[in-house]
């Protein structure tokens, strides 16, 4: 297995490093320094030597200083959406072409699409209107994979209330801050304007947009990735949640059973859903459900499954075992872009915009975590 495994790097290296040598070279133009343009080009090696899985992070624009720190990592992937350019709607060629050529420019991998810009309230409700808005998504998915080179899109079903904390500012440790939930402050709140939405209503959406889009990503390629339901409670203001166990996802795969059809591995969500993640890793990895990780730990602190109370983490001090999860997807040969989820804001960065969690010097610390776990791993071999 560790030969084989080697072996498969190696080949891995050549055939990408083949494959992309043009898309480099265009990526680094802009570079002034010729030592940083050297060393750019080491980025598909460190794709690969990261277990052959691709490191990425959430980068929310072109001008965005993670840029620079994710190269300074080694970290080439970058998770990203579209937006409109003017009258020009994101899922059309123009916007796609620009955002691609944006990042190609800076060095970076586009691999993943969160948040895709046409899917709302009129599809997940089921409202007037979702027969275009779905068109729309048809038409963003096939344009993403021909003129972004993009194959994942991770997309969630909370209409109206997504992600969700009653806590931004909880003290964790040295005085870090955590986001939490507690769903005793979130139970009393009043409903939306769209009232008391039931789980068959959600369930019926699902099964529409399923049927209407997993034929048309078959077709061309597109691994659509369903994120749990965070935070993974009955309701909030109203909205009914369903992605809330790992037998409903269980079900939403077996609603139209396609390989195209699978979930991003969100394992905090998991764990507070009662998970143990490095078996559920292996279950749906081996079955080739898994396209995209998010890598974090949480803390539940309610005793329930699924948990009503939780914080979230540094990635060494949460309930799940980091090391064995991440030998769960090293061992089922996991490939595709991992990166590090919701991190505590450390000493020294902004809690300014606490909802993203995506502090600055916690990623760098979460990413080093990793890296060290992975590499630990890899050098000591491993076996399902």
């Amino acid at each position: 297995m560790k030969d084989n495994r080697r072996n498969f790097i190696k080949k891995s290296a050549s055939l990408a490093t083949a494959a992309s040598l043009a898309a480099i070279t265009s990526g680094i133009a802009g570079t002034t320094d010729q030592q940083s343009i050297q060393k750019s080009t080491k980025k598909l090696v460190d794709f690969v030597k990261d277990g052959g899985m691709e490191f990425s992070l959430s980068i929310f624009g072109f001008d965005s200083p993670r840029i620079e720190l994710a190269k300074q990592m080694g970290i080439y992937g970058a998770v990203n959406s579209v937006r409109a350019m003017g009258d020009i709607k994101p899922w059309q060629p123009e916007a796609i072409k620009a955002t691609k050529e944006g990042w190609d420019k800076l060095g970076m991998k586009w691999n993943v699409v969160e948040g895709p810009p046409t899917l709302g309230e009129k599809t997940k409700l089921g409202l007037p209107g979702r027969d275009e808005e779905i068109d729309n998504f048809i038409t963003f998915m096939k344009n993403l994979k021909q003129y972004g080179g993009v194959d994942i899109i991770c997309y969630n079903w909370m209409p109206v209330v997504s992600w969700f904390r009653t806590k931004k500012d909880a003290v964790g440790r040295g005085g870090a801050l955590m986001t939490a939930f507690d769903n005793e402050d979130a139970k009393n709140l009043p409903d939306t304007q769209y009232g008391k939405v039931s789980k068959e209503t959600l369930w019926k959406t699902l099964e529409y947009f399923l049927k209407a889009v997993v034929p048309e990503a078959e077709k061309i390629g597109m691994n659509l990735s369903l994120h749990p339901d965070d935070p993974q409670v009955d309701s909030i203001k109203g909205i009914s949640r369903i992605m809330t166990s790992v037998e409903n996802f269980d079900r939403m795969l077996n609603l139209v059973p396609n390989k195209y059809s699978g979930l991003t591995m969100c394992q905090g969500n998991f764990s507070l859903m009662g998970a143990d993640i490095p078996s559920l890793v292996r279950r749906w990895g081996k079955s080739g459900k898994i396209n995209y990780v998010h890598f974090r730990n949480v803390q539940d602190l309610s005793g329930q499954v699924p948990s009503t109370k939780f914080v979230e983490t540094f990635h060494d001090e949460g309930q799940i075992d980091m090391y064995a999860a991440m030998k769960s997807y090293y061992d089922i040969g996991y490939k595709g872009p991992i990166r590090p989820d919701h991190v505590p804001t450390m000493a020294g960065d902004s809690n300014e915009k606490p909802g993203a969690g995506y502090s600055t010097i916690g990623t760098l610390y979460a990413i080093g975590y990793m890296r060290g776990l992975i590499e630990s791993i890899a050098k000591n071999g491993s076996k399902v």
